[in-house]
């Protein structure tokens, strides 16, 4: 059975999206013969001598019109290998919030880049959205080569400009293509124009990338949508519970515990669209059948005894505002839809206001405004099964809802836990007897900052030489050597990636502490 990939397109304004997507329908012959039809006719109306693919997705008709996109298209296409679901999203910085809600659900994006402008701001701010969003996967489709003489040296400097900033971001797979949507090279079938490129055309390559992996199949979450109860003779005493698998992996005769009551069963007996089935996973819609009669209603969530969700009324998420005319501000009640359970929250705290474009973090900011993104506390009415949105995106996400209108105002993706950092009281900080005075030297802690392969542990280690040639005690902490041992249980999400840079300076603060004038080499992320 063929798999389905969900795609996006993102990128600068006029880079060619449309084009793409009405390049990849037109070439796999998705296109209906009355729909080229309307098309070539708009492009002759409009003195085009050729047929304008971009018109194939851009629907509305302010878009024709100004001829941008303006809302999320999506169009559906199928090869003998794969189906396909493409967003095209809007590049325009006003519909920023139409580009998170067209990316939400996408597994793959297409960051596509004017080979004669190279990497701008909206394709970087983009791109970061793609990652805030989860997207593991990334096409940097270099567009508009013919219009540069499929300049080679222009390609490479666009790809080491994007792999440079992809660096600084939660992206790990990072593939680039020289093409032309115009005239189709390098789209569906390999251009002869491109020699030095050894990679695949863009359809190849999205045939054959591997998402199944992405799926979370180890933690069992399955939020309770609805209750079955025919009520009739023949059923008269069925019950099950309906939902859609939202992580791991479920089967009949499975131990289960139904939160938040806490108490437990056993999987009997487990219903697809077609029939019974033996197990359940992402994203399949099925209906549970429990060994034991239990009180459970929709908003609950059944899951594994010993992997359970987080149950927590106050939690941090990353935020983007979708509200045109009131700010998101502290103090404020919404209501929050998070998985099959809806209930109030308040905001109670702004942590800061995030920069796309410059990823940097305002920590002066009192409110969040249409199309801005930022840290925020929620505190919710009653208690919420959660996992961190880098975990599982269906329980980690949620939205907030106007209680005065019910519209959708802002789009939310839940943070990792946050540990108070306290000490336990039942420890006790001892104080040295000696004084920096009594020691042979005074410590310093010197950081060498920068993004990956600047240069930084080299410059360190020559600073280190010459000091210790003068006598000065000195000592390289590097950052990388660090993950071998103290740090090897973390990740590169950006909140272990901040938790490698406490655990850093505190190794560093203990060093300097000893007299000794320590240098720190180390990755900074959001340089």
């Amino acid at each position: 059975m063929a798999t389905l990939l969900r795609i996006a397109t993102a990128g600068s304004v006029d880079d060619g999206k449309s084009t793409l997507i009405g390049r990849l329908l037109f070439d796999s012959k998705a296109v209906m013969e009355d729909q080229l039809a309307a098309v070539e006719r708009t492009s002759k109306e409009r003195g085009h001598d050729y047929t304008d693919l971009a018109l194939v997705t851009d629907g509305l008709r302010a878009e024709r019109e100004q001829g941008i996109t303006i809302d999320v298209a999506y169009r559906y296409f199928a090869t003998a290998k794969r189906k396909f679901i493409i967003a095209d999203t809007p590049g325009h910085i006003q519909y920023t919030r139409n580009m998170v809600t067209g990316t939400s659900t996408a597994q793959l994006a297409i960051v596509l880049v004017d080979a004669r402008h190279g990497l701008l701001e909206q394709s970087r701010r983009h791109a970061f959205l793609a990652s805030l969003l989860g997207i593991r996967h990334i096409v940097l489709a270099v567009n508009k080569m013919d219009l540069i003489g499929w300049d080679r040296e222009q390609f490479e400097k666009i790809r080491d400009d994007f792999h440079d900033f992809a660096a600084r971001l939660d992206v790990h797979d990072v593939t680039t293509i020289p093409l032309s949507a115009l005239t189709g090279d390098n789209v569906v079938t390999k251009s002869d124009k491109t020699p030095w490129y050894e990679g695949p055309p863009l359809l190849a390559h999205l045939e054959e990338v591997y998402v199944a992996g992405d799926r979370n199949l180890t933690d069992v979450r399955f939020p309770v949508q609805y209750v079955i109860r025919p009520q009739s003779l023949e059923h008269h005493d069925h019950r099950s519970y309906a939902g859609t698998v939202a992580g791991g992996v479920m089967k009949v005769g499975d131990d289960v515990v139904v939160l938040p009551s806490g108490l437990s069963s056993r999987i009997s007996g487990i219903e697809g669209p077609s029939g019974p089935v033996q197990e359940a996973f992402p994203p399949m819609a099925v209906a549970v059948s429990l060994a034991d009669d239990i009180d459970i209603s929709r908003g609950d969530m059944i899951a594994r005894p010993n992997n359970r969700p987080r149950v927590a009324q106050e939690f941090d998420a990353t935020v983007c505002w979708m509200a045109d005319g009131a700010s998101l501000e502290p103090g404020r009640d919404y209501l929050i839809k998070h998985t099959t359970r809806t209930t109030r929250a308040k905001v109670t705290g702004l942590d800061y206001r995030l920069d796309v474009n410059t990823l940097h973090r305002d920590k002066e900011a009192t409110a969040l405004k249409l199309n801005e993104l930022g840290r925020i506390s929620l505190r919710t009415q009653v208690p919420l099964l959660l996992d961190e949105y880098s975990r599982n995106s269906a329980t980690g996400s949620f939205i907030l809802i106007d209680p005065n209108t019910n519209g959708t105002v802002g789009a939310g993706m839940i943070l990792p836990q946050v540990s108070s950092r306290t000490s336990s009281p039942n420890t006790v900080r001892h104080e040295s007897l000696c004084t920096a005075d009594d020691r042979l030297s005074t410590g310093r802690m010197i950081w060498f900052t920068g993004l990956s392969g600047s240069g930084k542990s080299s410059v360190a280690m020559l600073v280190e030489q010459k000091l210790l040639e003068k006598g000065v005690p000195a000592y390289v902490l590097d950052g990388d050597n660090l993950r071998h041992g103290l740090n090897a249980d973390l990740g590169f999400s950006m909140a272990d990636r901040s938790e490698n840079l406490r655990r850093l300076a505190h190794v560093a603060s203990i060093l300097a502490d000893s007299g000794q004038v320590v240098l720190v080499p180390a990755i900074s992320p959001l340089a």
